[in-house]
């Protein structure tokens, strides 16, 4: 087991005791001084905090070196992805051995070409020269020097001349925005500081539309950018000062018209342009209503301009919780006819409109599917569901940027299937298979395999679990890893992931637990696992467990849970609830002082939460259902799992104190000889350390420290 270096004692933060005091509720808070990063003494216990999780994990230095080099040896790191075809060139993307960061690029399409051949990308090698090729962006460039890069928008002018992208070199999600002219490769002088991360350009190229952010890190501005012009220049076109609202912009597919789109958790309204007006006014498209979700494609059926809208407000008398799909005049959006009505089966996702045909994105059965609908001269031919012929999958539309084009882009995966990316052709049903994921080193599905489990929660509702393992396993209780999130309405969907391989190949089972919160059975299965529903996610993964267990497939010593961010909240609820049930928990950026947070405006991102939380500032029964599951204030004198929490120092989504404050509660107040480690990237943000051969170094730190929890580390 981890541990073996004795000489490293565990830091014990200083408590400096504060009182929070709502609705008559005293709660004194040890370690809130840690939240002060520009504090020498907070850095320094961050510090030592590393340098014990450094010493005590030293001894797994050569299995976390084997993992990177499987993972390395497993990709083939000089790749190019599936050309997309956008005017007059195929855009595509190469990455390159030894480079940590992709590169973009394009090349002419064939102007001989004619019909569907004229839409079947090239055939490049990922090793060779490519005749035309033209380098728009590379990212290992931009990068050079920094101790942390993110690409944010990159974003093409209507004619290809230029190229919009944004840069972050913190971690902190605020972007600087330049303008490429792709004819000379120069950059145009424009620059723009402290963006949010996309860029939308008008119809004719002569302005950029992109956001801003709030003091709270809320996108709540979109601005005009005219080329060639100062950011001093730039004109806010819309503003939202409600602090529930993210702003975000974008385009129709059709590009006729600019959309600008305020969400809540539970609320949707949007704005339209003319993209060929880009200096008019922004108009509403339907107001909008506390509750009422929506969105909204331009589509031309029948020559006419529609408004294909995805709503969940009430139809018939009954609330659409899982969406129906209506069609309105492009003049009135508000005078909507029903398409496809609501299904307790089906929740309705995505509406994508093109020049021939729509296509619809839904979720059954926990899994998401795609239909497409052709549009004939009168209006809709027939519904027509792609069959992909695997038991667990994912299906999605890919790259189709374009209105007109006679083929669909698609992407499917499973557990044990990597990625396979086709056209589809709706005139023939044609499904041509343009790439597969290569996985080097002798990869077979066939060695592996994926089914559903279920288990029953308290309430009697049947909880999906995904399990993967390789075949051939000795019977008996296996090592697992059990993931899970549930928040958000996200759903954990299958995917596959070359680095899993490590953990499979040497016999531990990967599992996930489709936890209410979530959105893999429509949206009520999201509606009953948050605000005061919330214990349920938490409720539903310790079932998970318990089923695993109780049918043999594992056992508690060597169970280990998983989950990162709200899932890190999921991890730091299970570990006061059931402790019993594992040996190890993994918890990343996790959200572990969710009623501190949640109680302070001010801080990045709260005020959005209150409608995924509820508002414990208003709410006193909010504020005590918050308490009784936090995590950090739940901690108690008890026996806990070995933990190991991992977190960034910028993140902006979930701050490093949370973990931080949690460690050192943890360690002063638990029984038992297990370990609980802090982790802290110096130079990162939510998403972790930038750059592939680092995130897979991360990989290969975590993986070795679940292996060696459950005895796999010589596995």
């Amino acid at each position: 087991m981890a541990g073996e270096n004795e000489t490293v004692s565990a830091p014990i933060a200083k408590r400096a005791p504060v009182e929070r005091v709502h609705h008559g509720d005293t709660f004194v808070d040890d370690y809130e001084w840690l939240r002060d990063k520009e504090d020498p003494e907070v850095i320094a216990y961050l510090e030592a905090e590393n340098a014990f999780t450094a010493a005590r994990t030293d001894q797994l230095q050569p299995l976390r070196d084997k993992i990177f080099d499987e993972i390395k040896a497993r990709t083939q790191e000089t790749d190019l992805s599936v050309p997309t075809r956008l005017g007059d060139y195929w855009y595509y993307s190469r990455s390159f051995e030894g480079k940590q960061y992709g590169v973009h690029c394009r090349c002419p399409v064939d102007a001989q070409a004619e019909g569907i051949d004229a839409w079947t990308p090239p055939q490049l090698e990922a090793g060779s020269a490519i005749e035309g090729e033209q380098v728009l962006l590379d990212s290992n460039v931009l990068a050079e020097g920094l101790d942390f890069f993110a690409l944010g928008a990159f974003s093409l002018s209507h004619d290809g001349n230029l190229l919009a992208y944004s840069v972050d070199s913190s971690g902190d999600e605020r972007y600087t925005l330049r303008i490429k002219d792709l004819r000379t490769g120069e950059l145009l002088a424009d620059e723009v500081a402290g963006a949010a991360p996309g860029a939308t350009w008008s119809l004719d190229g002569t302005h950029i539309f992109y956001q801003t952010v709030d003091e709270s890190w809320r996108p709540d501005t979109v601005w005009r950018h005219r080329v060639g012009t100062g950011s001093d220049a730039d004109v806010t076109v819309f503003h939202e000062p409600d602090e529930r609202y993210w702003v975000s912009v974008g385009a129709t597919r059709s590009e006729k018209y600019l959309m600008v789109w305020l969400g809540s958790k539970i609320t949707t309204e949007g704005w339209v342009l003319e993209s060929d007006n880009p200096e008019g006014e922004f108009r509403v498209l339907l107001p909008r209503r506390e509750g009422v979700e929506y969105s909204a494609e331009h589509a031309v059926i029948a020559g006419e301009d529609k408004f294909l809208i995805l709503h969940n407000d009430v139809v018939d008398g009954v609330k659409a919780e899982n969406f129906v799909l209506a069609l309105a005049p492009a003049t009135d959006p508000s005078d909507m006819t029903t398409l496809i009505g609501h299904r307790e089966d089906v929740r309705l996702e995505d509406i994508d409109a093109f020049a021939n045909h729509l296509v619809l994105g839904y979720r059954r059965d926990a899994l998401p599917r795609l239909s497409v609908w052709p549009l004939t001269p009168a209006g809709f031919g027939e519904l027509t569901e792609l069959d992909f012929g695997l038991e667990l999958f994912s299906a999605g539309a890919g790259s189709s940027p374009e209105w007109e084009q006679p083929t669909l882009r698609v992407g499917v995966t499973s557990f044990i299937t990597p990625m396979q990316v086709f056209d589809y052709v709706p005139a023939t049903g044609e499904l041509l298979l343009r790439k597969e994921q290569p996985v080097l080193g002798g990869y077979a599905a066939g060695d592996y395999e994926q089914h559903r489990d279920w288990a029953v929660a308290a309430d009697g509702t049947r909880i999906p679990i995904s399990i993967i393992k390789r075949k051939g396993l000795a019977d008996g209780p296996k090592p697992t890893l059990l993931y899970g999130y549930g928040s958000y309405e996200a759903s954990i969907d299958p995917s596959f992931s070359v680095s899993r391989l490590s953990l499979l190949d040497r016999g531990m089972v990967f599992a996930v637990a489709h936890v209410r919160g979530g959105g893999e059975m429509g949206r009520l299965w999201y509606e009953h696992g948050k605000t005061l529903l919330k214990k349920n996610t938490f409720t539903d993964f310790v079932a998970c467990a318990s089923h695993l267990i109780d049918t043999g497939a594992t056992a508690p010593d060597r169970l280990i849970a998983d989950g990162g961010s709200a899932g890190g909240l999921l991890m730091g609820a299970v570990a006061n609830l059931a402790p019993e049930l594992f040996t190890g928990i993994l918890a990343n950026v996790p959200f572990v002082d969710p009623l501190t947070s949640i109680l302070d405006p001010s801080l990045p991102l709260t005020v959005i939460e209150w409608d995924e939380w509820g508002n414990p500032l208003a709410d006193k029964d909010v504020y005590e259902y918050m308490k009784s599951y936090s995590p950090y204030e739940n901690v108690e004198a008890k026996d806990y799992p070995a933990i190991l929490a991992i977190t960034s120092l910028n993140d902006t989504r979930v701050l490093y104190v949370e973990p931080a404050k949690w460690v050192a509660k943890l360690r002063a107040t638990k029984t038992g000889d297990n370990e609980v480690l802090l982790k802290t990237e110096m130079t990162a943000g939510h998403g972790g350390v930038s750059g592939r051969y680092e995130k897979w170094k991360e990989v290969g730190f975590e993986y070795a420290w679940v292996l060696d929890r459950v005895g796999l580390a010589d596995a």
